[in-house]
């Protein structure tokens, strides 16, 4: 493995950059951190329009958050293949396909974190912001969403350790990202296949304890900000 890492460790990081695109560990991190961020504001938009009373809004909004949740992401990456360069009118790199994918497919479950929050916070504040004269927007964007937020920001985190891995999917369409690199590094050698593939799950499973530790960290922190005793 030693060998495997002094051969390929530049390509498993960051793929054929900078005679190339960026790919290796460097790419799916980059793929995860813009999925998340940008999944992130449509999942709010969701969460509101789910919990709001009239059905023109929460209808739609629960298609999309029940349709995503029940499709594998594998289909949704196809459909992205094939329907983004019908909708642009032009070609479509591999790397946006996944991210239109993965922004699409992480906001249906990131609009549950979100309307959990919203859900966990007590009716009176809700009630209280209103009697002091807040519109519903008002009271959504400056007292509902950014307390729920903040509460759920532990769930968040974890949420994009399932990014993290869901971007090694990218693969089936020749996205630049780790899972590429390995396989890229696996056809090179052809004899080492066990040890290669080895290195990547060990790889991921270091990444994803990382964030997953942070995640369970913020929120033991959080719960005793709030006088809660840790788990």
């Amino acid at each position: 493995m030693l060998q495997i890492l002094h051969d390929y460790g530049v390509l498993f990081l960051v793929g054929t950059f900078p005679n190339g695109p960026l790919g290796g560990l460097a790419g799916t991190l980059l793929l995860a951190t813009l999925a998340a961020a940008l999944a992130l504001p449509l999942s709010i938009v969701l969460a509101v329009a789910r919990i709001d009373n009239r059905r023109v809004y929460s209808a739609p909004a629960s298609a999309v958050v029940t349709l995503m949740r029940g499709t594998p992401l594998l289909m949704v990456i196809f459909w992205s293949n094939y329907a983004l360069p019908l909708l642009v009118g032009g070609s479509v790199g591999p790397f946006w396909v996944m991210l239109g994918a993965l922004v699409v497919y992480q906001s249906a479950y990131l609009a549950e974190v979100v309307r959990a929050g919203i859900n966990a916070l007590p009716r009176g504040q809700y009630e209280a912001a209103r009697a002091l004269g807040l519109s519903h927007k008002e009271t959504l964007v400056r007292i509902i969403l950014p307390q729920a937020l903040y509460n759920s920001f532990p769930a968040l985190l974890a949420q994009f350790v399932s990014i993290i891995k869901e971007t090694s999917l990218g693969f089936v369409i020749g996205v630049h990202e780790f899972s590429t690199a390995a396989a890229e590094a696996n056809n090179d050698l052809l004899v080492k296949p066990v040890q290669i593939f080895s290195l990547l799950a060990i790889t991921y499973f270091v990444v994803c304890f990382v964030f997953a530790s942070m995640a369970r960290s913020l929120e033991r922190h959080m719960g005793m900000a709030k006088g809660v005793a840790p788990a």
